[in-house]
């Protein structure tokens, strides 16, 4: 049986971090991260560091093709790690699967990319997209789909970067917005509030919203979850169509078969790396075995570790 294991982190204070806008887009939006720092220190930071990759603090450059390191990395919630001591980089303009049991901090880590959740330990690189960078599909069950608003409109927050928030959409976006909706088979559904679509038709308005955004790195959060077949193959075809594209994506997934036909690389967590790299030598039985034992073997009550070496 495997040894209960939880993880130790810095003990620095959340409360100090202040939290990234109240306003409704924060709700559907992406925010930045870096490695957690005092309020003071946060409130002057926009510094970007040489090298091929850039510590997200505040602003970056914006390069052509973002990829990801991570180093020594730890999230969680309430000074409780998800994931703890990851290393190691996704390269720029690959395509990749992270995969797990439930519970093993798959979606933890997306956060902690977008920025929602700031590490207790270690730091996200991310090289070259600036504040608006990045485009974030959350999972549905993070969706208020009681609020009033179109689809039409919630498409429209893919252009948030262009218009902010007091200017309105000009012709040509609108026509964009359209675009959008048509390529993703919502064509005469932008009046519809998003109260009245099916799992299907959401999952589509927010593809939409990520194809509007035209970023280069993208990360899709359960992007198949609770939808029809039909829906989930035109999904996969956009998905295929931005990595021919070269752009950098990252989805979490539960199909192991649709990992292993359409994800050249994979990431198994069960909150640490249990395997990571090209998707045939990830998802082998021995791993998968690994991933579920170290998963439930995992308890609130275990003792801390430190990583060696740490101090």
């Amino acid at each position: 049986m495997a040894t209960p294991f939880s993880c130790s982190s810095s003990k620095w204070d959340q409360r100090a971090i202040p939290e990234r806008g109240a306003a409704f887009f924060e709700r559907w939006q992406t925010t930045r991260i870096s490695n957690p720092r005092p309020l003071a220190e946060k409130s002057r930071s926009h510094d970007v560091f040489d090298g091929p990759f850039a510590t997200i603090s505040g602003r970056g450059g914006f390069g052509p093709v973002p990829g990801i390191r991570f180093r020594n990395l730890t999230l969680g919630y309430d000074d409780h790690p998800a994931v703890h001591h990851l290393e190691g980089e996704i390269a720029p303009g690959s395509l990749t699967a992270v995969i797990g049991p439930n519970g093993s901090g798959k979606s933890t880590l997306i956060k902690g990319i977008v920025g929602q959740l700031s590490p207790l330990e270690g730091l996200i690189e991310i090289s070259g997209p600036e504040r608006c960078g990045i485009a974030y599909l959350p999972q549905q069950a993070a969706i208020d789909r009681t609020f009033p608003i179109s689809v039409f409109d919630l498409v429209a927050l893919g252009l948030w970067c262009e218009i902010g928030s007091i200017r309105g959409l000009t012709a040509k976006q609108r026509g964009r917005v359209i675009e959008a909706l048509s390529a993703v088979g919502l064509d005469g559904l932008e009046r519809r509030p998003i109260t009245t679509l099916s799992g299907g038709q959401l999952q589509r308005a927010l593809f939409a919203r990520v194809l509007l955004q035209n970023s280069r790195l993208i990360l899709l959060d359960e992007p198949f979850t609770a939808i029809d077949a039909k829906t989930s193959a035109d999904l996969m075809a956009l998905i295929e169509r931005w990595h021919g594209e070269a752009r950098t994506i990252i989805a979490v997934l539960h199909d192991i078969e649709l990992v292993k036909e359409r994800f050249p690389q994979a990431m198994m967590l069960a909150r640490t790396t249990v395997a990571w790299g090209e998707t045939r030598e990830v998802l082998t039985a021995s791993n998968l075995l690994k991933a579920r034992a170290m998963s439930e073997s995992w308890t609130e009550d275990a003792p801390w570790c430190r990583r060696r070496g740490a101090t």
